[in-house]
């Protein structure tokens, strides 16, 4: 049990209901700190996919969050274009990266045809290795501050990969909600931070050096238990200097057993 525990994780009060329930089953406080927004591109990218994929005509389609899913769908609804995006993917063959993706894309009436056993760039590297895919045609519709990783991986693998950028990120605007985490941090009232991806690790530290120089944040930092969802996150937090440990599932339950191994050493 956790109880007494204060942990927060870089996401939304909406996105991080997961992690919420787990603390509160372990006895402990969780903290959601909204650390990065999406800035779409608005209706164009619809166009832009659905054009790609009549030049392209991909094979497979990849989808490597429910973000992704749920924004390009969204767009689609509200510019009258759901069926033929709902046509455009249906005729290739859909690969998600995790089973969370998996059931945004089925709610928006998608068959998932393949989910890698790690939900991890690496895992659909190796889902198409599998699948003996060499020489076909992959579109990623994706986030435009996603790594180079899963494109020089499989064109390695030898398969064609095309990326699509639907949204760009950026640390997240209004951090009034960050209010209670910032007085709790000052006063080493925090036992653990789990961070998300890469650039919510770049989110927190833009947010948090308004307050505090680098060296004081690495210094309180040091004192708490930092666990990366999955070692892309951990690669950032060692650019900024910070310790931490990687979840063995790349998921938020994963990050939070992690987190428990961590808090009872």
């Amino acid at each position: 049990m956790l109880s007494g525990k204060t942990i927060a994780i870089t996401r939304s009060q909406d996105d991080a209901s997961e992690f919420i329930s787990l603390a509160q089953d372990n006895g402990a406080t969780p903290i959601a700190l909204p650390t990065i927004e999406l800035v779409s591109k608005g209706e164009k990218i619809v166009d832009e996919f659905l054009e790609s994929v009549d030049k392209y005509n991909p094979d497979y389609s990849v989808f490597m969050s429910s973000k992704a899913v749920k924004l390009l769908f969204d767009t689609a609804k509200q510019s009258g274009k759901l069926e033929k995006l709902q046509l455009a993917v249906a005729n290739t063959i859909v690969m998600s990266v995790g089973p969370k993706t998996s059931l945004t894309l089925e709610a928006e009436g998608i068959k998932v045809n393949h989910q890698p056993t790690t939900y991890s760039s690496v895992g659909v590297g190796e889902e198409f290795t599998k699948l003996n895919a060499v020489g076909k045609k992959v579109i990623v519709p994706r986030s435009g501050a996603s790594t180079p990783f899963l494109k020089e991986l499989l064109s390695k693998i030898g398969i064609n990969v095309l990326e699509i950028h639907l949204y760009d990120v950026c640390a997240f605007r209004d951090t009034t909600q960050w209010n209670g985490f910032r007085e709790l941090f000052s006063k080493n009232n925090v036992d653990g931070v789990v961070f998300t991806s890469a650039s919510s690790v770049r989110g927190f530290f833009e947010i948090m050096s308004k307050d505090y120089s680098e060296d004081m944040l690495l210094e309180i930092l040091e004192k708490l238990s930092v666990v990366s969802i999955g070692p892309f996150t951990s690669d950032e937090l060692k650019k900024f200097k910070v310790k931490n440990s990687v979840a063995e599932v790349h998921t938020v339950a994963g990050a939070f057993d992690e987190m428990k191994i961590s808090l009872s050493d």
